[in-house]
């Protein structure tokens, strides 16, 4: 079995967030810091990635004094904390592949916690060049983001922020 090692290509590779609530959404991205993925016989066997919390940006807001009272909020203790964890990890520990779509399940740390998490994607390798693709639901309050939460408020009404959020996932990474 030929192990082959790949690593994030950081300028073509995007995470793209959104975060949703009873009055609407928001969105932005944050940046993949750093990242490895191993293949064997060209299939997804394992890696990692690490994301940069301290990068959160959010596009939505177009008013400057407004985005970056919220882009502060996102790195306060009521969510990331990027002061005290300016780092997210996501470790795979399985791959089932079906064609070029693949079930990864990994380990998500964020806030120094860790949970599993699984979801589908799109893989894809060429001979110096991998790319993976999906969508990866978080429920931030198995991460200690209660804010604003209705499993821990009561009478949130539209002030309620859903538990749910989805980072959408696009890494490019190159043979090392």
């Amino acid at each position: 079995m030929e192990t082959t090692k790949f690593k994030l290509d950081n300028a073509n590779s995007t995470i793209d967030w959104i975060g949703r609530k009873v009055t609407g959404s928001h969105n932005g991205t944050i940046d993949a810091k750093e990242g490895v993925f191993f293949f064997n016989d060209g299939k997804l066997s394992g890696g990692k990635v690490v994301i940069d919390t301290t990068s959160i940006k959010i596009l939505d807001i177009a008013d400057p004094d407004t985005n970056a009272q919220f882009a502060g909020h996102l790195a306060s203790d009521d969510f990331f904390n990027s002061t005290n964890y300016p780092e997210a990890l996501f470790e795979i520990t399985s791959v089932q592949s079906e064609s070029s779509t693949s079930q990864i399940e990994g380990n998500l740390t964020i806030k120094g916690i860790t949970r599993p998490v699984a979801f589908d994607a799109n893989v894809n390798i060429t001979e110096d060049t991998a790319t993976i693709s999906g969508k990866i639901t978080i429920d931030r309050t198995k991460y200690g983001m209660k804010f604003r939460s209705g499993n821990f408020f009561v009478n949130l009404g539209d002030t309620l922020i859903y538990n749910d959020f989805d980072l959408h996932v696009q890494v490019t990474a190159q043979i090392a």
